[in-house]
């Protein structure tokens, strides 16, 4: 299976079994409150969104590679720990630079709002079709 066809499984059981075999052991990751580097702090962080918050779900819209590039688009989404339960939602961007062994070297998130709007979110959860 190529890098593309792993990264689609691991989008769809986000944030369990993810194939952390594709990615570079130093690999560097950065979002707007992450940056640091290491394939075991990478699946810690993955480790505790899938136990800190509740129903997570990481919807991929797209995914293309061009050279030694890989970007996606996506909607992270999960219930928050607290006593009213908030729905939030990130959407987003993600560039992957993969090396000449076929290994992510660098994963970098970029959120189409700001660390506030999520925060925003905690008062005024996102709403859903129910």
């Amino acid at each position: 299976m190529d890098i593309i066809e792993i990264l689609k499984d691991d989008y769809q059981r986000f944030p369990d079994n993810q194939t952390y075999s594709i990615y570079a052991k130093d690999v560097y990751f950065e979002d707007p409150v992450n940056r640091f580097t290491g394939v075991d702090r990478y699946r810690k962080m993955i480790g505790f969104m899938g136990t800190f918050f509740q129903d997570v779900n990481l919807d991929l819209h797209g995914i293309s590679q061009s050279g030694d590039t890989i970007e996606t688009r996506w909607t992270l989404s999960w219930i928050a720990p607290l006593p009213w339960k908030p729905k939030m939602a990130i959407a987003g961007r993600s560039e992957l630079k993969v090396n000449s062994d076929g290994l992510i070297v660098s994963h970098i998130d970029y959120w189409d709002c700001s660390r506030l709007d999520v925060l925003k979110q905690l008062v005024f959860p996102v709403k859903t079709n129910v």
